[in-house]
């Protein structure tokens, strides 16, 4: 997705075209094994910091990240499938893997709202089937992990974006999830 990103600079209505035929071979692909969903695209930015996110960001661009993410699910609706953005608000701005760490991204809501979150927004305005959020903490905004933060997700997504999609919690067995309990407490928090 880097590369598409870095296309973008270049040639922004290219790098839009080349989005969109790949989540049309993306959404082939995965139709062709039996496979009817996918956690894609990823809408976090390319900070730089994130490893674990790195090339699958599209951008740093708030804007570019939008414009192609949005024509990835135009090739991915086109093909049969919905699109799941992540990993709600952005993961991108932390080094710290979720997979192993707890992250916590200090930096208070109006700079979270003045990037990260304008992917989000861009593609709920377009109908966006599906969010995934981040196990990271945010703490100038909630102390729980987006994933089980009724700020984030209740407030946030659902009241000032208007998203009206499906949520689905990432992977419980993470070490970013591991701050609100064993997986009995983890599935509980995700649902409530």
């Amino acid at each position: 997705m880097r590369r598409l990103g870095e296309r973008w600079d270049r040639d922004v209505a290219g790098a839009a075209a080349e989005a969109e035929r790949l989540g049309r071979t993306i959404a082939g692909e995965l139709h062709a094994v039996g496979v009817d969903l996918t956690f894609a695209p990823v809408l976090d930015l390319d900070w730089g910091a994130s490893t674990v996110i790195g090339h699958r960001a599209f951008h740093r661009n708030p804007n570019a990240a939008a414009h192609l993410a949005s024509a990835l699910r135009r090739g991915l609706n086109a093909g049969g499938m919905p699109a799941v953005g992540k990993h709600f608000p952005g993961h991108g701005h932390v080094a710290a893997d979720s997979h192993t760490e707890i992250p916590v991204d200090e930096r208070p809501m109006s700079a979270i709202a003045a990037d990260d979150l304008v992917p989000f927004a861009a593609l709920v305005r377009v109908g966006l089937e599906g969010i995934m959020p981040a196990h990271v903490v945010y703490p100038r905004v909630d102390a729980l992990p987006a994933g089980f933060s009724r700020v984030w997700l209740q407030e946030i997504l659902r009241g000032r974006l208007g998203f009206d999609g499906a949520i689905f919690s990432d992977d419980l067995g993470m070490a970013g999830a591991h701050g609100v309990g064993d997986i009995v407490a983890r599935a509980d928090a995700a649902v409530a």
